[in-house]
């Protein structure tokens, strides 16, 4: 509501149906249309004065969203990782039939990099892409120090102000396991051409790697107004007040290989997308299971990764990418999740 009554948009829209009584009143007397719930939300994207939907939903709920925004014919402005590891198939398929002005321009900083880097060239003189890690908060921890980092721990990111389930998933590193689908998805790259590297201090954002040798890296200061501004400017570049990157302050920047074996949840989205089908599904769905688990302190940190591994066990494979197929994997692998986490 506060954002509400500062910038007056047209529509405003809720999630939960049961509040909209209260942000009515709290919106009282501005030109200002109210919804509430999943439908509503689809309804928004898809209204004639919007061109460019910006999808910044945290994890599978941006999914149905952004479909009927590309059913719509918008711009896609994606800051919604989730909603290419559950569907990537069906989104590019999508877009595929799509007008063809319509197009996905990517909001987070690593994509946004690549995106960069690939300007002017061709995908085919491009032999790699590489997606930068931060390394989380428990970069340097052994494996039995993992055993006891807390919640707090968790949340308390060396370089980004993320949401909670963002951050959680950068501390176990899913979060780049996601990205590497994500890219593999919008760059029409193989996951076998798709490295992940540790690069602490977050300045060079990705690189790509080119048929020549060379590597094309973007670089900026860690903040996500770079990123977004491009997405919402493209093809232009848009001028900003905010300071740029000083190389003198960081003289010193390193790299090195993720360690999959403390964090193995990189290595099970490198495994899911060579599976296929609804495997990406189920690995999301667990995830935010296990994330929420974890958050409210049913589940330790370090067991995250097995009862995500123990759900895509338990699930049914199917070949299958279609919408509906989708919504069953992802509530069968949810309902599965819930029943193996009051066993562990």
């Amino acid at each position: 509501a506060a954002q509400a009554r500062k910038y007056l948009p047209r529509q405003v829209v809720i999630g939960r149906e049961e509040l909209l009584p209260r942000l009515r009143d709290m919106l009282a007397g501005l030109p200002i249309e109210t919804s509430a719930g999943a439908s509503a939300i689809e309804q928004c994207v898809a209204r004639d004065d919007v061109d460019t939907v910006v999808t910044a939903m945290v994890g599978y709920s941006g999914l149905a969203p952004t479909i009927n925004a590309i059913r719509n014919n918008k711009c896609i402005a994606l800051a919604n990782k989730e909603t290419l590891v559950v569907a990537g198939e069906l989104i590019t398929s999508l877009l595929r039939e799509s007008d063809s002005t319509t197009h996905i321009i990517p909001v987070d900083s690593e994509h946004s990099a690549i995106f960069q880097c690939l300007e002017g060239e061709t995908t085919e003189h491009a032999s790699k892409i590489i997606l930068t890690a931060s390394g989380g908060p428990f970069r340097t921890l052994s494996a039995e120090r993992l055993k006891q980092v807390t919640v707090a721990d968790a949340l308390h990111h060396p370089n980004w102000d993320m949401g909670a389930k963002v951050t959680i998933d950068s501390a176990s590193m899913m979060n780049k396991g996601f990205e590497m689908i994500e890219a593999h998805w919008l760059f029409d790259c193989p996951a076998s051409k798709i490295e992940v590297v540790v690069h602490p201090q977050s300045i060079v954002h990705s690189m790509v790697q080119f048929a020549d040798g060379s590597v094309k890296a973007q670089l900026g200061v860690p903040d996500m107004h770079l990123p977004i501004r491009y997405a919402l400017g493209y093809p232009e570049r848009l001028h900003t007040s905010q300071p740029p990157l000083s190389l003198e302050q960081y003289s010193r920047l390193s790299f090195e290989a993720p360690d999959t074996d403390r964090f193995p949840l990189l290595r099970y989205a490198f495994d899911a997308i060579e599976a296929g089908g609804n495997t990406p599904c189920v690995l999301n769905a667990a995830n935010e299971i296990a994330v929420s688990a974890f958050l409210n302190g049913r589940l330790p940190f370090v067991e995250m990764p097995g009862l995500v591994a123990a759900t895509i066990e338990a699930v049914a494979y199917s070949p299958h990418t279609d919408y509906d197929t989708l919504v069953q994997t992802n509530a069968e692998a949810r309902a599965k999740a819930e029943e193996i986490l009051t066993i562990l």
